[in-house]
């Protein structure tokens, strides 16, 4: 029997140089936490202190005895959904991610065009690398997800403009709706993004 560890308790931080990435659909996915990523994948930049929350969850229905005991249940839905909040707002990839690829043109340089409408948001590919403790990688890869999502958008004096996105994961071929890779680091990653709770 193994005994408690608490080089096994961790945080999470973003990866040095950035933490989510968007590809489309059929990009080549990573299988590993430190493998780097297909030339597809474009940085979302900084996400808000809140960080990332994952809902991974599971719906059943009560199988029911005569009588009224409950003899077992059945699965009825398995929900995956993740939140983070982007806060480059000028970049022009969020405003992609946000609205869709087709509903933005331009850049900053020569001028930024968005459209707001009701048109489906594509299904995309995402990956989020962070670092743990000690510098252990771990990355999430979200084959088949889609924006199911953005809250509600503030422009204020003190507050970044940021848009809180909400993706919805599908199945892949496997049926799998998300993988999770975990790896201590070469030396030289350890020492670049190792930290300690």
């Amino acid at each position: 029997m193994m005994a408690n560890d608490t080089k096994n308790v961790t945080s999470a931080k973003p990866k040095a140089g950035g933490a989510i990435y968007s590809a489309p659909l059929g990009t080549t996915l990573p299988e590993d936490a430190k493998s780097k990523l297909d030339t597809k994948f474009k940085n979302l930049g900084y996400v808000s202190e809140d960080g990332v929350v994952n809902e991974d969850t599971r719906s059943s229905e009560n199988i029911k005895a005569w009588g009224g005991d409950i003899v077992g249940s059945v699965q009825t839905e398995k929900e995956d959904k993740f939140t983070y909040k982007l806060i480059e707002s000028l970049n022009v990839e969020v405003l992609k991610e946000v609205y869709g690829a087709a509903n933005v043109t331009g850049d900053l340089d020569k001028g930024i065009h968005i459209k707001s409408n009701s048109k489906e948001l594509e299904a995309h590919a995402i990956v989020i690398d962070m670092i743990m403790n000690g510098g252990i990688l771990k990355r999430i890869v979200l084959p088949n997800a889609k924006v199911d999502e953005v809250g509600e958008i503030k422009y204020v004096d003190g507050e970044v403009v940021g848009y809180e996105t909400t993706l919805k994961c599908f199945p892949d071929e496997k049926g799998d709706t998300h993988h999770e890779y975990i790896v201590k680091p070469g030396e030289a990653n350890k020492k670049e993004n190792s930290f300690e709770m």
